[in-house]
Formats: structure tokens, sequence, C-alpha cells
């Protein structure tokens, strides 16, 4: 695998003939990175120093005693110097390494190396610097040729999958490509590229799990970030978005990528959204002919065999649908006509959205909205809340197939609603009144409750005619079951009603009367206090 670090180790330096470099102590740690090379005579040179250096020295002014050379080395471990480095000569100081200095380097764990008169010190900074560069010329290189590698996968035919075992040959890097709802579509962790597993190898279905949460959230923002964390076993997962103008996937890097690599999760990003975007067209057809079958679906005089027909050839086994309705971002009343053509592209790049993510993929452009079927058990909701966050949306009840154009007309019947409430509208049986009453204002509603009920409040302070009136509404104007509920006498029930209707004014046979009397006891029913 191709060195894509560019870093420059002790061990690299040791191994250059020309420094005659010779290790006294600290062989284990020959894999310490090297920054740069400095040479000082100051008996505490750590305040000069930014960490990483080799630092050399012909130990000119320092006592060789146990306490001054375990003070010296501690001042230069201290500051983060990656080795020291003993000049030897027979005009210098000392011609071999001095036992206190090698056992004070040993007691704080800094390699002791020595280079011999021959050999001076500019030589070895020269190496330092010139090995340095090498390494990232030879990183870049790398990179470049990696990248290059990257290319032809992408552009093989084998698409996402050969572009991920590309990566992980030159990086060691798993990696993983998942959908916008976070469903495995490729990962580069085992098996031939001719033969990947319909549903990922275990490894990847793992790591998916594992980056699940991560994958949710960098999928909220769409294209506008990456994110990164480290899984239970302190992997390093992070999460890049792919697509040009809309999230088509997320790629999951699992490991640390460092240094001239990471020039490649750009060029991965790339090639991986180019290669999405090619998809997402390629499924153009296939999106056209889900259209049709939802056309088919909602049609008048679709029995209930055909609609089951229609589901099975989606590939949609549910025994009740609901229909969706998801309107433009903005009031089609205040868009200028010339941003239409916009507006629909919009629409269409939301149905495709909602086609991936809704089982079966019903969905279609119709009437200036997004309309779509999904199964009953779905939650609708989510799904809207990730794909059309803020637009107005109608959910239609469940019904039988056969009934799915009456649940999507309902549910186009509710966008006005949610436009107005801010939020996706459910059609459910008894609930249109709360969900009209939850748009006004609550003191507007209490003061027409008030206005009506005002009388009899007054008359019966106990609230037995208001409860007795309100019951009443609810059944219909049922003596009989109005009596079952409340357990009294069908003549006391009556009695009460009439008594009620003459404190306000109201007639039981007028239908205005009977409905400002059931939208004031509804009110206060509903109301929070």
């Amino acid at each position: 695998m191709p060195d894509f670090s560019g870093v420059l180790r002790i061990a690299d330096l040791v191994a250059l003939p020309d420094l005659h470099l010779a290790v006294v102590s600290g062989a284990e740690l020959l894999d310490r990175r090297v920054e740069a090379a400095h040479v000082s005579e100051l008996l505490t040179p750590g305040h000069w120093l930014q960490g990483g250096e080799l630092l050399m020295t012909i130990g000119l002014l320092l006592p060789m005693t146990d306490a001054d050379c375990a003070a010296y080395v501690r001042d230069v471990a201290g500051a983060g110097a990656c080795a020291l480095v003993l000049g030897l000569g027979r005009e210098l100081p000392h011609q071999r390494a001095p036992r206190p200095l090698i056992r004070a380097a040993r007691a704080a764990g800094l390699p002791l190396l020595t280079v011999p008169d021959e050999v001076p010190f500019i030589a070895v900074t020269k190496a330092v610097f010139e090995a340095r560069a090498a390494r990232q010329r030879l990183a870049l290189e790398h990179a470049f040729e990696a990248q290059r590698r990257l290319t032809s996968a992408a552009a093989s035919g084998n698409g996402v999958l050969a572009t991920l075992r590309a990566w992980r040959a030159a990086t060691g890097v798993d990696a993983i490509v998942a959908d916008p709802v976070g469903r495995l579509v490729a990962d580069s962790l085992a098996g031939p590229p001719e033969a990947p597993g319909a549903d990922g190898s275990a490894d990847a279905v793992a790591l998916l799990a594992a980056s699940a949460d991560l994958i949710r959230r960098v999928a909220a923002r769409g294209l506008h970030g990456s994110g990164s964390s480290s899984d239970a076993e302190g992997v390093r997962l992070e999460v890049q978005p792919l697509g040009a103008r809309r999230l088509r996937g997320l790629l999951v890097l699992a490991g640390p990528v460092e240094s001239a690599a990471r020039l490649l999760v750009s060029g991965l990003v790339s090639l991986l959204s180019l290669e999405l975007e090619r998809r997402h067209l390629a499924d153009e057809p296939g999106r056209r002919r889900r259209a049709a079958l939802l056309g088919r679906l909602l049609a008048p005089s679709t029995t209930a065999e055909q609609a089951r027909d229609v589901l099975a050839a989606a590939g949609l086994a549910a025994d009740e649908v609901r229909g969706v309705v998801v309107g433009p971002a903005a009031d089609p009343a205040r868009v200028d006509p010339a941003g239409a053509d916009t507006a629909q592209a919009d629409l269409a790049e939301l149905a495709a959205d909602l086609a991936l993510a809704l089982p079966g993929g019903l969905v279609r452009v119709a009437g200036g909205a997004v309309e779509a079927v999904s199964g009953a058990e779905l939650d609708v909701r989510a799904v809207l809340g990730r794909f059309a966050p803020g637009r107005p949306a109608g959910i239609g009840p469940a019904t039988g197939p056969e009934a799915a154009g009456s649940s999507i007309r309902q549910a186009r019947g509710l966008l006005a609603v949610s436009r107005a409430a801010g939020q996706p509208v459910e059609a459910r049986h008894g609930a249109a009144s709360r969900l009209l009453l939850g748009l006004a204002d609550a003191r507007t509603l209490a003061g027409y409750a008030d206005a009506v009920l005002g009388p009899i409040d007054a008359a019966d302070p106990g609230g037995e005619l208001a409860a007795t009136l309100a019951t009443w509404l609810e059944t219909g104007g049922s003596w009989d079951e109005t009596s079952r509920r409340l357990d009294v006498h069908r003549h006391t029930v009556r009695n009460r009603v009439d008594k009620a209707m003459r404190l306000t004014g109201r007639r039981p046979e007028d239908g205005d009367d009977r409905f400002d009397l059931w939208l004031a006891a509804r009110i206060r029913r509903d109301s929070p206090s």
C-alpha cells in the first residue's frame, strides 16, 4: 500500500549511511516522527523547541553528573523533542556517550543517538529537511496516482463499488455508501467487485449500524456539511454528503485519513457524487413507470382487484394505503409566473426523493403538488420531516387500495390548512373540527363560547344544563342516547335541553342555532383549561 503520510521517522535517518548515526538507547522508540533538526548548547533548551525536533549537542556546558543530566533530559523531553543526538569527536568534550546521560535518557524515554565528528551537524540538518521534502513529494505522487486509479475505477462501468474498492486498496480505510434514507448501497469491505452480496457484507452492515446516528445528523443538513465521531471501539467515523444539487447519498469512512491521503477524500466525494447523479438520471424511466402505476391506482374506475395488481407491480404489499400530497414550498398564489419552471423542477426533485423513501415509489407530480401513496403502517410524518421539511402536506386516511383516490383528495384538501398550521395535517375521523379550531386564536374562541353559553352559566353555576346540552348535541339530538350516557331519565334530558334553549334564545329545529351551540360546546370541551 502506498505511503501517503509523508512522515519522516528517526529510523529513516538512522538508515541513511552517510550520517553514521548510532543508537545508544531507545531503539524501541525509533518510529517517532521527526519534524525538524535543531542545534543548541543551552542547559535548558526546551523553551526554544516546538516539538518533534532532533536536538543536537556536543554537551559543551553540560556537567556529566546524574542530577545534571537528568534535569537536562527532562527539559528536552518535556518540550517534545523526538530524540537527543550527541556529537562525538577527538577535539570535542566526549568521545563516547557518558553513562549519566545514557541513564537519564533511558529514564525519560528519550532516544539517544551519537554522530561522529566527520559528520557535521549541518549535514544532519540538511538530511532531515531533504528527507522530509522527498517523502512529502512521494506522498503527493502516490496521492495523484491513487486519484488516477479512483477515476479509472469510476469510469469502469462498475460505478460506486469499484470506486470504493479502489479507495480501500489505496488507503486501507474502509468505506461504505448509503442512500439518503440510510440504506446500504455499496461497500469496500469484502467480496470481489463483480459479485457483491445483495445486502453487503456483515462488516458493512455493522459499520452502517454503528454510523447510523451520524448519518442521520449529516443527512438532515443535506449537502451543507459533513460530520465525524467515534464508534464504541474508538474507530474514527467520518460521513460526507454526496450529490450535486440535492443529497443523493452518504459516504462513510471508518478509520483515520491523514496527511496527503486527505487529498483523495474530495476526489472520492466528487467521483461518487457523479456516479450517484448518473444513477439518479438513469432511474428516471423507472420513476415515470411508477408514476403511471399511481395514475392507474387513482383512476375512478379501478376495482379492488386491479388496485391490488398495481400494488403488486410496485412491490408494495399493503392491505391498506393512505394518500399523501405535498405542496410547493412557496404559496402558489404568490409565485411570480417567471419562476413557474423553477417551482415545477423543485417538485420533480421532491417527487424523486419521496419515490426513493416510500416503499413502492408510487409518486407523481400532479396539479401543482406531489401526490404519493404509501402503506398505512408507514410513519409518513417521519418521511415528510426528513424529505419535505417546512412544506405544506396533507395525509389522507387509511383506506383499501381501491379507495386510494379518495384518500388523495382528502389529503389535497388539507394543503391550505397545513400551510396555515406550519406542519403536516392528517385527516382522521372526528378530527376536522379540532384541526380547524386549532388554527384560531384561543382567546377569540373562548370569548365566542362564553358569549353563546353565558346565559346557561349564569342560570346553572353547577354546569348540569351545559353538560346535558353538549352531550345531546354530540349524539345528534338523541334523547335516549343522551339519557343513557348521563344516566338520567329521558324526560330530565328534554327538560334541561328545553331550558338551555330558552336561556340562549336558540331553537333546536334551526340548523344555524344548533351549530352555534355545538361549536361553543366543542370549544369548551377542547379548551386546555
